[in-house]
């Protein structure tokens, strides 16, 4: 398992749990690791990034209807949403740099 996997595991496995449980600073510990998340999106898959984090942010909170487990089933995406978002950040800096590299 490489450094990327290890890396998007955790932060998927955290996002998920801070989803479920109240856990101090989750908010800015999954931004930070949403960064890093990005960091490790390779170059020909960043679109297909982009595009999972739109979309992640648009439904997460179709599930809340749902008797007795929607909520927590949409706090969790919405946790990996905030994940995916800040991802997103890191793949718009690293395109924009990459961009203007000669």
């Amino acid at each position: 398992m490489d450094t990327a996997k290890i890396v998007r595991l955790v932060a998927v496995l955290f996002a998920v749990v801070a989803g479920l449980v109240a856990i101090p600073q989750s908010a800015v510990i999954i931004a930070v690791l949403g960064l890093v998340v990005g960091w490790f999106v390779e170059e020909d898959r960043r679109l297909t990034y982009m595009v999972f984090a739109l979309t992640l942010a648009l439904v997460h909170g179709a599930l809340s209807p749902i008797p007795a487990v929607g909520g927590y089933l949409t706090d969790a995406l919405a946790s990996l949403s905030a994940l995916a978002t800040a991802g997103a950040v890191t793949v718009i800096v690293m395109t924009i740099i990459d961009r203007i590299k000669p």
